[in-house]
């Protein structure tokens, strides 16, 4: 039985690991609707990572109140095997309210809407469903993430912009199951 993470610290560990995801895009305006695969790789960040540290910094928080932190590498889909580019990345720093840790601040080195340093409110729902909120300078956005299971998960955000147009998003996410895996899952079996 799924057990959903319920603190950010508890989330970012669900979700270590290499990620396809199949995205749609629904523009409210005059852009027509995209579709894609692209790939994610994510990884914890210990809040004593220099990143982490630079990140608090530059927001003026202080670093000894960070629980920890996620890397976030997004890549296309068809490139295969290749490294993701260390430029689109994001670091996240998961500032939480109190011990319970069920809502807090994300710091992120840069947002995924503009590509700016910003602050995020986050919480977590009884359901297990997280949800963002951000504000960004020409922007506001949401997105709630909640786990089907322990390898699949789902992504719903919008984007309204100051001139009213708003986009929607829908990610369905599986993890990618290394050869490794694989392996251990047939031995489980035999």
């Amino acid at each position: 039985m799924l057990v959903p993470p319920m603190t950010m610290i508890d989330f970012f560990k669900k979700s270590e690991g290499v990620w396809l995801i199949h995205r749609t895009v629904h523009h409210f305006d005059a852009v027509a609707d995209e579709s894609g695969d692209s790939k994610i790789h994510v990884n914890l960040v210990g809040k004593g990572d220099e990143r982490v540290q630079k990140i608090c910094l530059d927001q003026g928080i202080d670093a000894a109140i960070a629980a920890c932190g996620a890397s976030f590498m997004w890549q296309p889909h068809e490139e295969g095997s290749q490294e993701p580019n260390p430029e689109q990345a994001a670091i996240l720093v998961d500032i939480p309210d109190d011990v319970t840790g069920r809502s807090g601040k994300l710091l992120r080195n840069q947002g995924y809407v503009e590509k700016i340093p910003v602050v995020s409110r986050y919480w977590f729902g009884d359901d297990g469903i997280l949800t963002i909120d951000t504000e960004y300078d020409q922007n506001q956005g949401q997105e709630r993430c909640w786990f089907l299971t322990d390898d699949f998960r789902v992504r719903a955000s919008t984007v309204r912009m100051n001139n009213g147009i708003y986009l929607m998003t829908y990610c369905s996410e599986r993890r990618m199951v290394s050869e490794q895996d694989l392996v251990a899952m047939v031995q489980r079996f035999l």
